[in-house]
């Protein structure tokens, strides 16, 4: 399933190379006529991995770019974000992950902030291990079979346990407590970053090394990489009501869009091209690819990715006139 990913996401780069990334040359689609409807401004929050990046590239490029849309770009953890939309500080959060505790805080109790529907992203959290390692240690994936293993995973930092590396702290997660109440011989390490997280991986299939640690799809790293997902206990509604009790894998997140109730009761065609943008995961994947693996900027690889898929684009700058 992966092979093809690769190919189509290879092929789009040799193609666009020739371009230039200095080109300043528009499609037919992109003229830089004056939009019908006057566009005030936009703060995006950008939240700590690329995936997101790629979401408020593509929003930022065609906000500015096609809508005339004054854009503010802040780089900012989850929760700072949330905060924003409550003092007014940032519009919009482009690829929630859950926060139902946020939800209930943000719109159901202070009323600062709105739903704006999915961002079209299917959200996946868990363990998993290089391709290799499932392939000599078939069992591994099981987590019942994790503690026969521990010894291989120790590090400098795991105090004689097994290692399961986690990325930024501010990101979702439970592995603290799936550890403890798991009765796994391991201690979370945080690798600090998602950076170092990709990085790691990476070592660690190259050298043939063991690892096994957080991570989650979207991620452009699995056009490269088929990482293997270790089976935790199968998630059911409410085990991981209680943070400190968690036992069970994580949920399938559909993410989705929050923004600021002002910044949408106010409309105008930013706010509605933030409603009407939805992608895939594939799509993100190739513009977070552009980013963090071919080092273009995020507004060179929304760019790209803009002009060609056009018909993508039209529909949401379509839907977003009043």
């Amino acid at each position: 399933m992966q092979a093809p990913r690769i190919a189509l996401a290879l092929t789009f780069v040799l193609t666009i190379a020739g371009c230039g990334s200095g080109s300043t040359a528009s499609s037919p689609r992109s003229s830089s006529a004056a939009p019908a409807e006057p566009c005030d401004s936009i703060t995006i929050a950008v939240n700590p991995w690329v995936g997101y990046e790629a979401n408020a590239a593509v929003i930022a490029y065609l906000a500015e770019h096609r809508l005339g849309c004054k854009v503010t770009k802040k780089e900012v953890d989850e929760q700072t974000a949330w905060q924003g939309l409550d003092s007014g500080e940032i519009d919009v959060i482009l690829e929630n992950w859950g926060h139902e505790d946020l939800k209930q805080k943000y719109i159901e109790e202070k009323r600062t902030a709105v739903r704006v529907g999915p961002s079209g992203n299917k959200g996946v959290i868990g363990w998993y291990v290089p391709p290799w390692m499932k392939k000599e240690f078939p069992d591994i994936t099981n987590w019942q079979n994790l503690n026969k293993y521990a010894d291989k995973f120790k590090t400098a930092q795991s105090d004689g346990k097994g290692q399961v590396l986690d990325g930024d702290p501010s990101y979702v997660t439970n592995d603290e407590a799936l550890v403890k109440n798991l009765g796994l011989n391991y201690k979370v390490v945080y690798a600090g970053s998602e950076q170092t997280l990709i990085k790691a991986f990476r070592q660690a299939e190259e050298k043939k090394t063991p690892l096994i640690g957080y991570f989650f799809e979207p991620q452009w790293l699995h056009l490269d990489i088929e990482l293997v997902k270790v089976e935790l206990p199968e998630y059911t509604a409410g085990c991981d009501a209680d943070a400190a009790k968690v036992a069970c894998d994580y949920p399938r997140y559909e993410l989705d869009k929050i923004a600021s109730k002002k910044f949408m009761d106010k409309g105008g065609p930013a706010a509605r091209l933030v409603k009407n943008f939805q992608w895939s995961n594939d799509e993100q994947d190739t513009v977070a690819s552009f980013i963090a693996k071919y080092k273009m900027s995020p507004n060179e690889a929304a760019k790209r990715w803009v002009e060609a898929n056009p018909d993508r684009v039209d529909d949401w700058l379509t839907k977003a006139k009043p």
